[in-house]
């Protein structure tokens, strides 16, 4: 995983190119580009909410109860714990596919991951947010196992530790800090720039040690502040399913929505990354803002 330090560039400093990659970004690959910035910077989980139930939620920006932002803790806590249990149990297997997944993998992984992640938020919904704490560690699993997918189909390798650090990375950006309410939204680069530290030590460590310990200060201190921006999209999800006529849809919706909120994070990630290894972190953030900007 890149550093901050290498996201930090003087406007009048040439790219850093390094042997094997690229100078100028093909028009196919500024089209996925162009992709990505759109996955990461556009559109918000109450948005596809909005979208998947057919109705305009207005919960953005709006004080969220402080029973709802406790219980997202609690459960970014919980689906965080799973998911990190996941990311290394791949590690120590040792023996996943580096091969490219096809788009069609992709999109059948993603339907079946969908359909079940509906069935847990049905079930959800069947007993009331206080099923969550059974619902959200099942629901962030299987987000994560179709998070991998999408990471191999980009040309990620999970035997290596940055590969599975990445898509843990992934539920860090779906919101901003955590003590922060007005900022749902942060910039992907904003993102990995703060958790580029924890990161770094997290991957290090990994790569290193004979035996993970998940107690391990370094791997706490980054799911801590993964779970602080977690947190807060599990309480727009909640904030969702407590609106009236959400409920009475059932959370099976709402659900979809969140995985697939995620997915496409995954795909933007993902396909950022794909593309620093060809091109240069530098190059390849300094083409992502000018597009952001000209959004």
């Amino acid at each position: 995983m890149t550093s901050d330090r290498s996201f930090q560039r003087h406007p009048a400093t040439a790219p850093q190119i390094f042997e094997g990659q690229q100078v100028e970004i093909s028009p196919a690959d500024m089209e996925s580009l162009k992709a990505a910035v759109a996955a990461l910077e556009r559109t918000s989980l109450v948005a596809r909410v909005s979208a998947f139930t057919g109705r305009q939620l207005d919960i953005v920006g709006q004080f969220i109860p402080a029973r709802f932002a406790k219980m997202a803790q609690r459960g970014a806590a919980m689906g965080l714990r799973v998911a990190l249990h996941t990311a290394l149990a791949t590690l120590k297997r040792r023996h996943v596919e580096a091969n490219l997944v096809s788009l069609a993998e992709i999109r059948a992984s993603k339907s079946r991951s969908r359909r079940m992640v509906a069935m847990t938020g049905a079930a959800g919904g069947a007993f009331g947010l206080g099923a969550m704490a059974l619902e959200i560690p099942v629901s962030t699993a299987l987000m994560l196992r179709s998070i991998g997918e999408i990471a191999l189909h980009e040309g990620e390798d999970l035997n290596q530790p940055d590969a599975a650090v990445a898509c843990l990375e992934v539920l860090a950006l779906g919101g901003g800090k955590a003590s922060d309410a007005a900022a749902l939204e942060s910039s992907y680069f904003a993102a990995r720039i703060m958790l580029a530290q924890s990161v770094h030590e997290a991957v290090r460590y990994l790569a290193s040690a004979q035996v993970v310990d998940e107690a391990a200060p370094v791997l706490v201190r980054l799911m801590t502040q993964i779970a602080g921006r977690f947190g807060v999209t599990l309480s727009q999800k909640l904030a969702a399913q407590a609106v009236p006529v959400i409920g009475a849809m059932g959370g099976a919706s709402v659900n979809l929505a969140f995985i697939a909120h995620f997915q496409n994070l995954a795909h933007g990630h993902f396909t950022v990354r794909r593309l620093e290894r060809k091109y240069g972190a530098l190059l390849v953030r300094e083409h992502y803002e000018l597009l952001a900007r000209a959004r």
